[in-house]
């Protein structure tokens, strides 16, 4: 079993008479990539922030490899915060080596750091130059680079991809993937669901302050998301609505997708369409994870289903 790094168990944390988050458990391992999901006001923030040290817990523990958040070596953690902390008329070199001494960092080995990272982050020769220069996807590449510098052992990374465009998403990606791939334990937020799909091996998602799901990806998305039929054609709702096994039909133009139960069967299914069904297209596939956070963060209707077909 790959080691564990980061553990989080049964924490919870009060403003004043409002519970924020309740009961949060879940751990990170060497080498693995796990995503803390939820929509805003969910209480990843926070939680995060109990992990980094920001704030302490009311309840519950934090610990990495058995030391507690208090005791763990500010050298063992990288962190990018979602709200940027660069100050804009310093060079970015020199913001990259401040952030390098913070964490005990050898000056000489982190501007060589600096230096290759720059390059591989499409930022080559623009070390002298300052933030304020910079657009808001370069700034970001920057922060991740303070975030990585001194080759931490776990990273948190809170909305690494703000700013960036596609092919900027692209290098973060490969870069995140080789962290891993090199042993660091990666905390990752993100609103990007398919970024989330490609990049995590696990996920855990919060919903009003509470773990709603937790595991590996392709067992979240067998567990909860079950298949949806695209369909273009002249159909009304109605008629679709009536066909068996079919929990809710959403319909734009001539296009049409009915979400299924959770024990359909595809192949069979579809030899039971009636023929007054209009077909030009079809097609079938698993709901994708943005689907079922959308679900779960509006009404929870993927989970009720899963309670009644457990």
């Amino acid at each position: 079993m790959t080691a564990e790094t980061l553990r989080v168990e049964g924490v919870g944390k009060s403003f004043k008479d409002k519970r924020i988050i309740k009961d949060i458990s879940f751990e990170v391992r060497k080498g693995e990539i796990l995503a803390i999901l939820g929509p805003n006001g969910a209480g990843k923030s926070t939680t995060i922030r109990s992990i980094v040290g920001i704030m302490y817990p009311d309840e519950g523990s934090v610990t990495y490899q058995g030391m507690k958040t208090g005791e763990i070596p500010k050298n063992k953690i990288g962190y990018l915060p979602e709200e940027r902390g660069l100050y804009k008329k310093v060079s970015i070199m020199d913001i990259i080596l401040y952030f390098a001494e913070l964490k005990d960092y050898p000056k000489k080995k982190a501007r060589e750091r600096a230096l290759y990272y720059l390059k591989k982050l499409g930022l080559e020769g623009k070390e002298k130059s300052t933030i304020e220069e910079f657009s808001k996807g370069m700034g970001q590449k920057v922060q991740f680079i303070a975030s990585i510098i001194h080759e931490p052992e776990l990273l948190i990374l809170d909305e690494p991809f703000s700013g960036l465009d596609p092919v900027s998403q692209d290098v973060m990606k490969n870069e995140i993937k080789e962290l891993a791939k090199a042993g660091t334990a990666i905390l990752l937020s993100a609103h990007q669901m398919n970024v989330v799909e490609e990049l995590c091996d696990r996920l855990f998602m919060i919903h009003r302050g509470e773990k709603v799901v937790y595991g590996k990806l392709d067992e979240v998305k067998a567990q909860f998301g079950s298949y949806k039929c695209t369909l273009r054609g002249q159909n009304t709702i109605a008629s679709l609505e009536k066909l068996p096994q079919v929990n809710r039909v959403e319909q734009n133009g001539e296009t049409s997708a009915l979400y299924l139960q959770q024990d359909i069967n595809p192949a069979k299914w579809l030899r039971q369409l009636p023929e007054t069904i209009n077909i030009q297209e079809l097609s079938i596939s698993r709901t994708s994870l943005h689907e079922i956070f959308i679900d779960i963060a509006t009404d929870k209707n993927l989970l009720e289903r899963n309670d009644q077909h457990a």
